[in-house]
């Protein structure tokens, strides 16, 4: 369930009669526990409470009902029951029908409410349906309950009204819903007169005769004609008692879909809310996808939390302003210096959304205003200015709620900084709002929708005369500074795999003449460089949020240059972190934030990170390069062969088969127990999980010599048969070919070796090595490891270093946070001085005694023996002696961290490619990932 059905849910409980019984098990229903779950409390199967009345269930929560006036004392028996501990329940909940206690044993925070106001604190239980909850969500439930109502409302129109949901008219039903946004914050907060709008309503439509819609039309061209239009008689007493709204607002709004009894019935019930507790940044996030129908099933947990989203303004400009304020004390001339800086400063959002960026930016710049003005004692009237807020947005609903989020957020910084009289006095007629465009991003002009201005614009631009907005030249304080332009957001990521046939279009008509490579890159990259070419064009800095794999692998060697060639670099980064929603079950993308800016750039350049305790650190450079990393703009391209003497790393042997010729023990077991002659088919099978958690598998292993014997066992013939079957029907074209072939692998690298070794194509970043392995010719690896046959045993060394480590998790790109190998971007390149026969003899020792402790814990696993917190002494020893070994080659002595590792091994690759020539042609079996 998502928040807006708990809530809702919730709300229904408590609106009904109250069942002591019934009560714990609706509650837990109404948190989406399935009906298994219920049936097995009910029947005590599960329910271990040791509490009179009550129910708990593991891991969640512990609950009782109780006679009128006991709860204090039940909740106190469930906040001491051994149960309630050894469960480990994360809340506890008493109620008698007329009063609740609840806590959150993890936080220990407490909620007393009446039953009836239980609703109000559903967001206190949302962890118990897997959704993590933010402090704003909690303590103001409005907006998702405003979303819940608003949407069973669009729902209905659209049933309602079929013909609305075309794609032609549904931007008018989008529209809509803004208008009524709008009418229902007005009248909670003085635009209005109180309750006009839904009073309005109520009286003047007819549920029977079904005339809502022709009063809302009437309601609209009210709001839309100015008072001197207004002649008597002009519209019905109870319309002309609306202010014009003005502000493109209700323009052409007198089509109005039908409402149904059940339709008028979700718009009254709308208007009950109170509104002017209503908070923009979350709000409108979470209506924009009441439009969207692919997106409806997470309704109400569309969130970017303020915290993600202030670490792309801080440091891309508020740390700077507030700096600045700090400086200046109680300067008045620099304060006001400050506050016409803050005039002349524009924010566009190139992928805004409903504009959560862009009310967050707004503000925090008003509350940095406030603190120049109460220093200062200068007039309270704002000099920032909606005008001044710029965003693309290819939703139109999402527009729509953009500007009207940024006109809901001016309005309350106004009630709050100047008064709520002023307030209300200058909000009407709407002035313009922020420069909200609908469109394709990727294929508008940047320079046209937000254009550099020659000068700041010191006259406000009203589209109905003034509005009582302070003017620039008031307080002295316009002047012809440069306007500073500041591009953020959060746009789409989008890796090639997932983009559709119109994303890739518009990646290709960026790049497409610039690069053959353009196929390889995230969608988002075609923000970062329509910000650095509309940073060639401007005066701008830019920072957007981005998936960390533009930071890693081939997209650095594609993408940093053509952002370079624009001489913009990057000025401060958040190395990966997570960036999810409300829904805790979504883990989440991992992202990171790059800021850019040209060559004008002077402030002191930052790498934010999650230190090794967990806390947030930064550390200051003097350049940060593609990779995020502390030092000179060096990209690692793809070698297709090694650097110096390392011996050559292959994929393994890739099946396509969809399974057919692959063994579980069981079934290996099951075929030569009646057909012991034909071990000679069956080998044992490695990938990165065999490999890692050392579980066994196989396959059959048929050559083209041998393949008439085995096809003379039923079980192989039949699986051979399978295999040609489906390559046969496969969607690749180039699969289908191998079906003339269906006895062996799709694609064989090389087993011809005495051994191999191999290393896994994925690991886990909590690892401190990377897992390797040494295996015999008879084991066959699959595409999912890296191969190196017969290679001498110190290569081993070499890629279990933490040297080794360190570069992979640099330069290769990952998935998510964890490491995935390459051999052509992280082996072929990896910067090895010239190694001596000692040097190589050494090696060797250190990679057998690896190999020699491992044995000593048989059968521990990979995964068992490098859990970083279970780690035996002796192998990490063992791994100390070849980091030492293999780090004295490079500098004599053991490298201080992996800042130090890197800046020599990136030195090293520098002068190793200085006068290499990049090859041309791709060998077999070699991977770019």
């Amino acid at each position: 369930m998502n928040a807006v059905e708990i809530e809702e849910a919730v709300s229904e409980l408590v609106g009904a009669p109250f069942d002591a019984t019934e009560f714990p098990f609706a509650f837990l229903q109404a948190f989406g526990m399935k009906e298994t779950t219920i049936k097995r409390l009910r029947k005590g199967d599960s329910n271990a409470s040791d509490v009179a009345g009550g129910v708990l269930q593991r891991n969640n929560i512990h609950i009782a009902t109780c006679a009128v006036g006991a709860v204090d004392a039940t909740f106190q028996a469930l906040r001491h029951s051994p149960k309630t501990i050894s469960a480990r329940a994360k809340f506890i909940l008493a109620t008698d029908g007329q009063t609740v206690a609840a806590e959150d044993l993890i936080s220990g925070e407490t909620i007393a409410p009446d039953y009836p106001k239980l609703a109000e604190h559903f967001a206190f239980f949302l962890p118990l349906a897997g959704i993590s909850t933010v402090k704003e969500i909690r303590n103001n439930p409005v907006d998702v309950k405003a979303t819940g109502r608003l949407n069973k409302l669009y729902l209905e129109l659209l049933k309602d009204n079929p013909d609305w949901a075309l794609d032609a008219r549904r931007p008018a039903l989008n529209q809509l819903m803004a208008r009524l946004i709008f009418c229902f914050f007005a009248e909670d907060t003085g635009i209005f007169l109180p309750q006009l709008f839904t009073r309005t309503i109520e009286q003047m439509s007819d549920s029977r005769s079904g005339n809502t819609h022709e009063v809302l039309a009437e309601l609209f061209r009210a709001m839309d004609t100015p008072p001197a239009q207004r002649a008597a008689g002009r519209f019905r007493p109870w319309a002309d008692q609306f202010p014009y709204v003005n502000g493109g607002l209700f323009t052409d709004a007198t089509d109005v879909p039908r409402f149904s009894r059940l339709a008028r019935s979700y718009l009254l019930r709308a208007g009950e809310l109170n509104w002017q507790e209503i908070n923009p940044d979350i709000f409108g996030s979470m209506i924009q996808a009441v439009a969207d129908d692919a997106e409806r099933g997470a309704l109400g947990m569309h969130y970017t939390s303020v915290p993600n989203i202030l670490k792309v303004l801080n440091p891309l400009f508020l740390d700077d302003l507030r700096d600045q304020l700090a400086a200046a004390a109680d300067n008045t001339r620099k304060l006001r210096n400050l506050r016409r800086r803050l005039a002349r400063i524009r924010v566009f959002d190139p992928a805004c959304g409903s504009g959560n960026f862009l009310v967050i930016a707004y503000k925090e710049m008003r509350a940095i205003e406030h603190q120049i003005i109460r220093r200062t004692g200068d007039a309270p009237k704002s000099v920032i200015r909606l005008e001044n807020f710029f965003g693309i947005e290819i939703k139109n609903f999402a527009v729509e709620i953009a500007r009207l989020a940024l006109l809901i957020a001016e309005f309350q910084a106004d009630c709050v900084y100047i008064s709520q009289h002023e307030a209300r006095a200058m909000v009407l007629p709407l002035h313009r709002t922020g420069q909200i465009h609908a469109g394709n991003a990727l294929r508008m002009n940047w320079l046209e929708v937000c254009p550099p201005p020659a000068k700041t614009l010191v006259v406000e631009q009203d589209l109905a005369g003034p509005t009582g907005r302070l003017a620039l030249e008031d307080n002295g304080l316009a002047d012809s500074g440069e306007v500073e332009t500041y591009i953020c957001g959060n746009p789409p990521y989008l890796g090639s795999t997932w983009q559709s046939a119109e994303q890739k279009a518009d990646i290709e008509l960026i790049f497409g003449k610039i690069s053959n490579l353009w196929k390889s890159l995230d969608y988002v990259c075609g923000w970062l460089f329509k910000s650095a070419q509309y940073g060639a064009n401007s005066t701008s800095r830019a920072a957007l949020v981005a998936t960390n794999s533009i930071c890693q692998g081939q997209q650095v060697s594609i993408l940093w240059p053509l952002i370079n060639n624009y001489d913009q670099k990057i000025i401060f980064a958040y190395t990966s972190f997570k960036w999810a929603n409300l829904a805790s079950q979504n883990a989440g993308v991992t992202v990171i934030i790059i800021g850019i800016s040209g060559p004008n750039y002077r402030g002191k350049k930052k790498i934010f990170y999650t230190s090794e305790t967990g806390e947030p650190a930064s550390k200051e450079a003097e350049n940060i390069n593609p990779y995020l990393y502390p030092g000179p703009d060096i990209i690692v391209k793809p070698k297709f062969i090694p650097q110096g003497t390392l011996h050559s790393m292959e994929w393994g042997n890739k099946p396509t088969d969809g399974g057919h010729l692959i063994l579980s023990s069981m079934e290996k077991n099951r075929f030569l127990e009646h057909h012991s002659h034909a071990t000679k088919f069956v080998r044992r099978y490695v990938g990165s999980q065999e490999l890692i958690k050392g579980t066994l598998r196989w396959c059959l292993w048929i050559t083209d010599e041998n393949r008439d014997e085995a096809l003379s066992y039923s079980l192989i013939s039949d699986r051979v048969r399978r295999v040609m079957d489906y390559r046969a029907n496969s969607s690749s074209a180039d699969t289908r070919p191998t079906a003339a072939f269906p006895h062996r692998f799709r694609q064989i690298q090389n087993t011809a070796g005495e051994f191999q070794i191999l290393v896994s194509g994925v690991s886990s970043e909590s690892r401190d090595y990377l897992p390797c392995d040494l295996f015999s010719r008879n084991t066959i690896a699959s595409n999912k490891v890296f191969c190196l046959y017969d290679a001498p045993l110190w290569n081993m060394s070499l890629v279990a270093s933490r040297l080794h480590l360190v570069w992979i998790a640099t330069v290769c790109v990952r998935m998510r946070t964890d490491f995935s190998y390459s051999n052509t971007l992280g082996w072929n390149t990896f910067p090895v001085p010239k190694l001596t026969e000692q040097n190589k003899a050494d090696l060797t020792r250190c990679a057998e005694n690896i190999l020699l402790v491992r044995e000593g814990h048989f059968p521990a696993t990979i995964a068992e023996l490098y859990d970083p917190e279970k780690m035996p002494d002796d192998l990490r020893r063992a791994h100390d002696e070849n980091d030492e070994v293999l780090e004295r080659i490079y500098i004599g002595r053991r490298f201080r961290n992996d800042t130090e590792r890197l800046e020599k091994l990136f030195d090293l690759y520098t002068k190793m490619t200085a006068d290499t020539p990049r090859p041309t042609k791709k060998t077999k079996g070699s991977s770019a990932a």
